[in-house]
C-alpha cells in the first residue's frame, strides 16, 4: 500500500507531534477527530492527565477531564491493535460507549488496555516531544495543544 495516510500535526507547548490516522480501525473515532480538529477544538486544550511510563491524556475543554465535545459519544470501535509506545486511543467513562474528545498517547506498552480502548492513531513523529510533557494527575503546571490540525487541511 503506497497511498499517503492522513495525519494529525499537533504543535504542542513542547514541540511539534505527527499521528498518523488509521480510519482502517476506527473509522467513527478518526472522523471525529478530524472533524473537531478542523473547528479548532483542540487549540489551547491541556494534557491534564500525565503519569510517567503510562500515558498523556489531553481533550478535555474543562482542562479537568470531566467533559467533552457538544457532540454526541461515540460507540466503541475496539480492535486488535495494541497499546504501545506512541500508541493513539480514545479515553472514556466505565461506558464502553462513552469516548468524546478526550484522548491518550502511550508512553510505554499498556497491554491491560488491549481491546477496551479504541486504538484510533500512532504518533510517527515528535514522541520525544510529547515525553517532555509535565507530569501529573492533575498537572500543576501543564503542556497543551497549541493547534492541532489535520493534514490535509495544512496550506
Amino acid at each position: 500500500m503506497s497511498e499517503a495516510k492522513e495525519k494529525l500535526i499537533l504543535e504542542t507547548s513542547k514541540g511539534e507531534v505527527v499521528i498518523e490516522l488509521r480510519p482502517d480501525l476506527a473509522p467513527n473515532h478518526v472522523a471525529r477527530l478530524k472533524e473537531l480538529a478542523s473547528e479548532g477544538f483542540y487549540d489551547g486544550i491541556i494534557f491534564h492527565r500525565v503519569i510517567d511510563g503510562f500515558m498523556a491524556q489531553v481533550g478535555c475543554p474543562h482542562g479537568t477531564g470531566t467533559g467533552g465535545s457538544d457532540k454526541p459519544n461515540l460507540e466503541q470501535e475496539f480492535n486488535e491493535e495494541k497499546h504501545v509506545r506512541g500508541t493513539c486511543s480514545m479515553a472514556r467513562s466505565a461506558s464502553p460507549d462513552s469516548a468524546n474528545s478526550q484522548f491518550f498517547i502511550c508512553f510505554d506498552d499498556a497491554p491491560f488496555l488491549n481491546r477496551q480502548y479504541t486504538v484510533w492513531g500512532q504518533v510517527i513523529e515528535g514522541m520525544e516531544n510529547i515525553d517532555k510533557l509535565e507530569r501529573g494527575e492533575p498537572v500543576a503546571n501543564p503542556d497543551k495543544i497549541v493547534s492541532m490540525k489535520v493534514d490535509t487541511d495544512v496550506g
